[in-house]
């Protein structure tokens, strides 16, 4: 067990995992689940930090716990929504200090079959306590994003992923300011360079690990556009590991493999495929994203980095040792940072950091402002819509209640009255979902859209200045 005044870690092991758990849908669940605890436990570099998501119940929970306590003593299952968060953090350390927050913008309740708003997707944050001065705390954030159910730009939730990601970059630079190695880990459901990533890393100071160590990496899928424009040869599925980060739909994965593959690998066949096997549909969702603790150096007054990347993988490939499948649909993504530990800098002790502000282009702020501007016109539209066909299952309600009055017959009565109950329950979630749930994200909206405005006329005001505004 860490204690309080332990001596503070020079090296800091990260790990990020989808464990893919959904409960009755998620084929072989628990079997994966407690096997994923089990690798946890039996890595050759074993995990200081660890940030699940998509680990739905306490059962497994417990079960990767369980395997794990020895390892990582400290952990939290975090509780959000309807049907829970999903998302986990285990540590060497104790937690400070625990915190979910439900992101304001989160999917339809109409869209139940896709389940985002039921699961209430938010940002699970700890403060972990490695050391015994104020310089030896980490703040983790633990998300997953809104996933994305039709390409960019053509996205319909492309406006809520962009308020999520908006939301998670302000918790982040938080904890930045007062001074706190910031570490930002899970499943973002997006790709490197997209308008979430750049809202990341250039309104929070944290950056990806991966696109530190490997810049060129790709951009997406080899076979989206974005990436036959790079015009790049056709990677393998090792280079999409190894090179590109790739932690979804790779031809390594088992869940991703065709019919064939697939009823073997059921019927207990230990089905191999080679790594030099063609990958057009590999891509990196899974990120951690990191920035430093800041110090003062005690003979200057210049701020330096605390942390810095050592090294930075796709991991969690091993496949279940008796069932040969994949332990989720997704690869783990993982990271070392190590430390520079000054003693005689203690100048940061007492003081916030104040951190440079920096901006997107401008005409990136316009397009989020046209984008959630397309969207709140379509919810109004809805709102309308949904009030309407209210009223109309209420007359129709109504009406059938009448004409049981007039009804000949007992069976056409039954028919009037099944309806009549059939249409005011329709109606009622119709209400309820035009008047309240829409309205909630009316207003939400606005909120997002005052903050991209405020945050433009910043942007604008530093270029009159001549600080010329642009992405990381």
């Amino acid at each position: 067990m860490a204690d309080r005044t332990s001596r503070p870690p020079s090296n800091l092991r990260i790990l990020s995992l989808n464990c893919w758990g959904l409960k009755y849908i998620a084929k072989l669940r628990n079997e994966r689940l407690e096997e994923i605890g089990n690798q946890i436990a039996a890595a050759e570099h074993p995990p200081d930090i660890v940030g699940l998501q998509e680990c739905w119940t306490q059962q497994d929970y417990i079960a990767i716990r369980e395997r794990t306590n020895h390892l990582l003593p400290y952990g939290k299952f975090y509780h959000s929504g309807i049907f829970g968060g999903g998302l986990v953090i285990l540590s060497r350390w104790p937690f400070e200090e625990s915190n979910m927050t439900q992101y304001p913008l989160n999917g339809r309740p109409a869209a139940f079959y896709r389940g985002d708003w039921y699961v209430g997707k938010g940002v699970a944050h700890a403060r972990i306590r490695m050391g015994p001065t104020r310089r030896d705390i980490a703040e983790v954030f633990c998300t997953h994003l809104h996933a994305p159910y039709e390409t960019e730009p053509h996205d319909s939730y492309l406006c809520h992923r962009t308020a999520q990601a908006w939301e998670i970059a302000k918790l982040m630079r938080g904890a930045a300011e007062r001074g706190h190695l910031v570490i930002g880990l899970g499943d973002f459901n997006m790709v490197p360079l997209s308008l979430a990533h750049r809202i990341i890393e250039t309104h929070s100071p944290v950056r990806d690990v991966w696109r530190i160590l490997y810049p060129g990496s790709s951009v997406g899928a080899a076979k989206d556009k974005v990436e036959q424009l790079r015009n790049v040869p056709m990677p393998n599925a090792e280079f999409n590991i190894t090179k590109n980060g790739a932690t979804c739909d790779s031809a390594l994965n088992t869940w991703r493999w065709n019919k064939g593959h697939s009823q073997r690998l059921a019927k207990g066949e230990n089905v191999q495929i080679p790594p030099t096997v063609d990958d057009p549909n590999a891509k990196r969702l899974d990120y951690i994203f990191f920035s430093s603790g800041s110090r003062h150096d005690a003979t200057t007054t210049e701020q330096t980095s605390e942390w810095t990347l050592k090294e930075a993988n796709v991991g969690m490939t091993e496949r279940h040792p008796a069932l040969y499948c994949s332990l989720s649909d997704h690869f783990s993504v993982e990271a070392t940072l190590v430390r520079s530990l000054d003693e005689t800098a203690t100048g940061a002790e007492n003081s916030l950091i104040a951190l440079p502000e920096t901006y997107l282009p401008i005409q990136v702020y316009d397009e989020i402002l046209a984008n959630t501007s397309k969207y709140e016109a379509r919810e109004r539209t809805q709102r309308r819509l949904r009030m309407g066909h209210f009223g109309f299952q209420f007359l129709l309600t109504v009406g059938c209640l009448v004409g049981v009055w007039w009804s000949p017959r007992n069976y056409i009565s039954f028919i009037l009255m099944f309806i009549s109950s059939l249409s005011l329950s329709v109606g009622v979630l119709e209400g309820l979902m035009g008047g309240l749930f829409v309205s909630s994200e009316l207003r939400a909206l606005k909120e997002f859209e005052w903050e991209v405005r405020n945050t433009r006329a910043r942007a604008v005001e530093k270029e009159k200045e001549g600080v010329p505004s642009g992405a990381s």
